[in-house]
């Protein structure tokens, strides 16, 4: 004899995957925009350095407007922040203090989680953007170019740091990948044509420099809403390549445990 299942019934079992992957995504976000630390990377750096070295002539940058240089390196250095710097930090404690490896045991899959934590980072970078462009527009920016080559670059930028932080934070303790993370941060805002173009240092460096995922990044969006260019093919063969490599190295080499 069967019984009709009645209003109440229990029917356990995972949630369906798309409202996992949402509701972990919303949590990522709601943790990383609480965080002290991931908003000064984030938001607070960003908008004072454009601020400072747009209203104060410190360096050099060429002809025009000071904010029409500085507001594309700023948006360049908002996608390290949150791609690289930020989420290498996060997702390196919480594989310190066993959150993936339970995380890992949970329905929501690992591909799973790692796509969600992709969705906070590209939400955050979508209101850091807004932030940087009120900001600019305030101070005189007269942005140009392919709005398609601007989008294009950021999404290729994101994943190039994904890539990068997530090996990071899968491969090296915590306390290690905050050390190294903050510091390859800030090596890469002096040396990666952010706030200082790379025609300031020695030709032998130039070369080098040009090579870095947040040159190509500055350099491409600079030569799109600056000087107006066309798809930068160059810097988005250099961002493509560090997106194929960074996250390929990610998936094989990165520990839950």
């Amino acid at each position: 004899m069967t019984t009709a299942g009645g209003t109440y019934t229990p029917r356990p079992g995972a949630a369906p995957l798309p409202r996992m992957i949402a509701a972990q995504a919303a949590l990522e976000t709601k943790m990383l925009l609480r965080n002290g630390e991931q908003l000064l990377l984030t938001v607070i750096i960003p908008t004072l350095l454009l601020v400072l070295f747009g209203s104060v002539d410190i360096v050099d940058t060429g002809e025009g407007k000071a904010v029409d240089f500085l507001a594309p390196g700023i948006l360049a250095l908002a996608v390290m922040s949150t791609a690289f710097t930020g989420q290498a930090i996060a997702t390196g404690f919480e594989r310190r203090y066993g959150v993936l490896k339970r995380l890992a045991a949970s329905p929501l899959p690992r591909w799973g989680l790692m796509t969600a934590k992709t969705i906070s980072v590209l939400v955050t970078e979508i209101l850091q953007v807004v932030l940087v462009t009120v900001i600019a527009f305030a101070m005189g920016w007269s942005p140009q170019g392919n709005p398609f080559a601007v989008l294009l670059l950021l999404v290729l930028g994101t994943a190039a740091f994904s890539g990068l932080g997530l090996l990071m934070a899968g491969t090296l303790k915590a306390e290690a990948t905050l050390a190294a993370a903050n510091l390859v941060f800030l090596l890469l805002l002096v040396g990666g044509g952010v706030v200082v173009p790379l025609d300031k240092f020695p030709d032998a460096a130039q070369s080098v420099l040009g090579l870095l995922p947040i040159s190509a990044l500055s350099d491409g969006l600079r030569d799109v809403l600056q000087h107006g260019a066309g798809m930068p093919w160059g810097d988005l063969g250099i961002l493509a390549v560090w997106a194929v490599l960074g996250l390929g190295a990610a998936a094989r080499f990165f520990r839950w445990e």
